[in-house]
């Protein structure tokens, strides 16, 4: 089967029911879905004024998670008490100096990794500069070059280039599925994106580890569009360093706080290019002189942005009984049964999948090419499903298993197939926003 089919008239990857069918499928799947009862944990939108009586469709968690129940109260507590009464007292009572490895032992378990090797602080983009800098002064003796995931998030490749120029290194572009054949004694490191912010098309992480490994290179991740999705197994996979940001599938909100892993063995050779006094070995003695922290606190920076940061712990409380492994499961089914959805309901030759039907090379988003994709999805927003565009004919549509139902999956092709119907003639679109 081709990884990206067009999809004809009543037909997807197989011939699929009609249209109420697939509505008494979606209800079937919810009602026997195992993580069906973790959606109330969030804060998700009542129906539109214009919809007849079905709920707003939210598929944009792959650039801002939905709210959970569980923040207003905390960020409310934390202003007024811990703010408010405690003042500096909180650093030590209520725990504000050691949130940022605290927060980043309850990331780990999401990503596979073990306590210890994860802090929370700073930007994605600060946390990758750190990650390329640090690992190229790790790597071995005539090292020249970096390589960069060819389709990556454009951040990184601008936060490599600029790592590059700093440390005398060459950045060379490659995709992904080439780099175990390009990498050679003379990488340093490379920087590649797990899942594919465009496409949705998850890459090889264990596959490329092991090579960059063999030709005795580190590996660095970018987990943005895994993290809080899939399994990633960082520790398994033994992965050198990685970043992820907090707001898409771990719901921390707009502008969380990143994460940087670093693996233990590692830790005492990491040298940050940023060396704050939060990561100095005695922070308060403020010695001229630098002198790294021990195990993942040398990761820190700056004062950690302790109003964000507390309000993605109370995010990851929605985690509590899920495992990472239930939510690949779902995902899987959602994508799945959306691309079916969309078989039945878009008319002939108006949209083809740019996301890879194989579950191994699949992420937890479907992206769809169309004409006009802007306008598309400004008159989806319209009538209720909220979902997103990449210039210049790509919409994404984010599924995020711990709310996300197969109702919506559903309903969102329907309503596309409607969209798509009414607007035979579209133009280019407008802009796209988010990762």
């Amino acid at each position: 089967m081709s990884e990206t089919p067009e999809f004809p008239a009543g037909a997807g990857p197989h011939e699929p029911p009609g249209s109420r069918e697939m509505a008494a499928r979606a209800a079937a799947l919810d009602a026997a879905d195992p993580l069906a009862a973790v959606r109330d944990r969030f804060v998700l939108d009542a129906a539109p004024d214009h919809a007849s009586g079905d709920a707003a469709v939210y598929l944009d968690g792959n650039s801002l998670g939905a709210l959970p129940r569980t923040v207003a109260g905390r960020v409310a507590d934390v202003i007024a008490r811990e703010w408010g009464e405690l003042r500096i007292r909180s650093w030590t009572e209520s725990g504000w100096w050691t949130a940022p490895e605290r927060v980043g032992d309850k990331i780990a378990p999401l990503i596979g990794a073990a306590p210890g090797q994860v802090v929370v602080g700073d930007s994605t983009s600060v946390n990758l500069f750190k990650a390329v800098v640090g690992g190229v002064r790790m790597a071995g003796k005539g090292c020249t070059e970096i390589l960069v995931d060819a389709t990556t998030f454009p951040t990184d490749g601008y936060i490599a280039r600029s790592a590059a120029r700093m440390t005398g290194l060459a950045v060379r572009p490659v995709e992904p599925a080439r780099i175990a054949d390009e990498v050679t004694e003379r990488t340093a490191l490379a920087l590649v994106n797990h899942v594919d912010y465009r496409t949705g098309r998850l890459n090889d992480l264990p596959g490329i580890t092991h090579a960059l490994h063999s030709a005795g290179a580190l590996a660095v991740w970018d987990l943005c569009h895994s993290a809080g999705a899939l399994p990633v197994g960082l520790d398994a996979h033994h992965v050198d360093l990685a970043v992820g940001c907090t707001y898409k599938y771990l719901n921390g909100g707009p502008g969380a706080p990143s994460f940087l892993y670093l693996r233990e063995s590692l830790q005492e050779r990491f040298e940050s290019p940023l060396p704050g006094w939060n990561s100095h070995a005695d922070p308060f003695a403020m010695d001229p002189a630098y002198a790294p922290a021990e195990g993942i606190a040398r990761g820190r920076v700056g004062t950690p942005d302790i109003l964000s940061l507390l309000a993605l712990e109370a995010a990851l409380e929605v985690w509590d009984g899920v495992s990472v492994d239930a939510v690949r499961t779902k995902s899987l089914a959602l994508t799945d049964f959306f691309l079916e959805c969309v078989g039945v309901h878009v008319p002939p030759d108006r949209a083809r999948s740019v996301t890879p039907y194989d579950h191994r090379q699949r992420g937890s988003q479907v992206s769809l090419e169309c004409r006009g994709a802007g306008e598309v999805m400004d008159e989806l927003i319209r009538r209720g499903v909220v979902g997103d565009f990449r210039r210049p004919d790509v919409l994404r549509f984010g599924f995020t298993p711990l709310y996300t139902s197969f109702a919506d999956a559903e309903r969102a092709a329907r309503v596309l197939g409607e969209v798509l119907g009414a607007l035979p003639e579209v133009g280019t679109g407008a802009a796209g926003t988010g990762g």
